[in-house]
């Protein structure tokens, strides 16, 4: 997966334990599609001390992944729920009418564990 989006990911997650000043960094440089420079710009810092917030604010990050694992069990509940929905497809076209609308319920209930 590229870095920047990764990063954008990860900030969805962990984005309100880092100070406002580096979540704003990244999330101008990783959301808003900013270079550095315009990063600073936005910032009233220097191209330099933006690259040092964003660097500081990506380590925060995945320290933050590494120790709670928030986003890689949302990855990992995300694929179950796919598998799910695969598996209820799969059975719909083995069963009753009856059975087939309780497959769709449960269905429209796992939609609700994919943001």
């Amino acid at each position: 997966m590229e870095k920047n989006v990764e990063v954008s990911l990860l900030l969805d997650f962990y984005g309100t334990l880092l100070r406002e000043k580096h979540r704003t960094a990244v999330d101008l440089y990783c959301n808003s599609d900013l270079s550095l420079s315009e990063t600073a710009e936005e910032l009233s810092i220097t191209r330099q001390g933006a690259r040092d917030l964003i660097k500081r604010a990506e380590a925060a990050l995945y320290e933050y992944e590494e120790k709670l694992g928030l986003y890689k069990r949302y990855r990992e509940n995300t694929r179950l729920v796919e598998l799910l929905n695969d598996r209820l497809t799969a059975a719909e076209g083995l069963c009753d009418e009856e059975l087939r609308a309780e497959i769709g319920r449960i269905k429209d209930i796992t939609k609700q564990f994919i943001l």
